[in-house]
């Protein structure tokens, strides 16, 4: 029997979903995983029960709530991760923020959502929430994903629609739509920028909004840089008219940076 196109297996999203849950915030009660995972409490139970016996999470002694182990940086062996990029940004985002005020954020593409990999919301008195590294967001829902899908080759477009189409959700749907018209992509390209008014997949749904540029180097894009503000105070227009500018400079020499870093050295056999 061939393998049928674009239908994802139910029960392992789900069991990667309550990982990803316990793996990403402060230790979780079965119900906060359940809530979070977004998965019914009975399913939740069956999956932590399995992750419990594969011993890649652990019950805390002395309350019902459980927590990663170590064994769930095994998943990431042979990925590797931003780091150069993060270590060249991070300098830049922070003097893009002492300039603008507003926090500033890079991400990179991770599947079908845009992962922050380094901000500046903790140097800022502007924001409602700090963003940590490896907070994600829809593709399709989110400023820097709309930046990326513009700026991105056409066979990474392609990937990425694929992999839309093979998931379920409403963002998921909204991402398909937009990568399947051509006029919204071309809209960002010409005006070398995306925006999402009022974010509704943040801690706080409708309260911010955020503009967004790519970051390239070698002619290819690396990553995103966006700028997250209080919907109340500036509208999407008004917040490119004032930041647009200097955001694209940080984009520009965090590309520079980059394309002068010597190529890595293969790895020893």
């Amino acid at each position: 029997m061939g393998l049928e196109r674009g239908v994802p297996i139910r029960a392992i999203s789900r069991g990667l979903a309550v990982l990803q849950a316990v793996n990403r915030n402060p230790p979780l009660s079965m119900t906060q995983i359940s809530r979070t995972a977004e998965v019914p409490y009975p399913t939740a139970c069956r999956i932590v029960q399995t992750l419990l016996t594969e011993g890649l999470i652990e019950r805390e002694p002395s309350r019902k709530r459980y927590r990663p182990t170590a064994l769930v940086k095994t998943l990431a062996s042979g990925f590797h991760d931003e780091n150069q990029l993060v270590s060249i940004a991070r300098p830049h985002i922070i003097d893009v923020t002492k300039d603008v005020v507003w926090p500033v954020s890079l991400s990179t593409r991770v599947g079908a959502r845009m992962m922050v990999r380094d901000s500046t919301f903790a140097l800022t008195s502007l924001t409602l929430n700090n963003y940590y590294p490896g907070y994600t967001l829809p593709l399709a829902e989110c400023s820097s994903g709309k930046a990326y899908m513009a700026f991105c080759d056409d066979e990474e477009r392609e990937a990425i629609l694929d992999g839309l189409r093979a998931l379920d959700g409403p963002a998921e749907k909204m991402g398909v739509l937009m990568l399947q018209d051509a006029r919204a992509l071309d809209g960002v390209r010409e005006a070398g920028f995306a925006t999402q008014p009022r974010n509704v997949y943040t801690a706080n749904p409708g309260r911010t909004s955020s503009i967004a540029v790519p970051i390239f180097a070698d002619g290819k894009i690396h990553g995103t840089l966006a700028l997250v503000f209080f919907a109340s105070a500036l509208s999407v227009d008004e917040a490119a008219e004032k930041f647009l500018s200097r955001l694209q400079e940080g984009a520009d020499a965090i590309g520079r940076s980059l394309a002068a870093q010597p190529a890595a050295l293969p790895e020893p056999d």
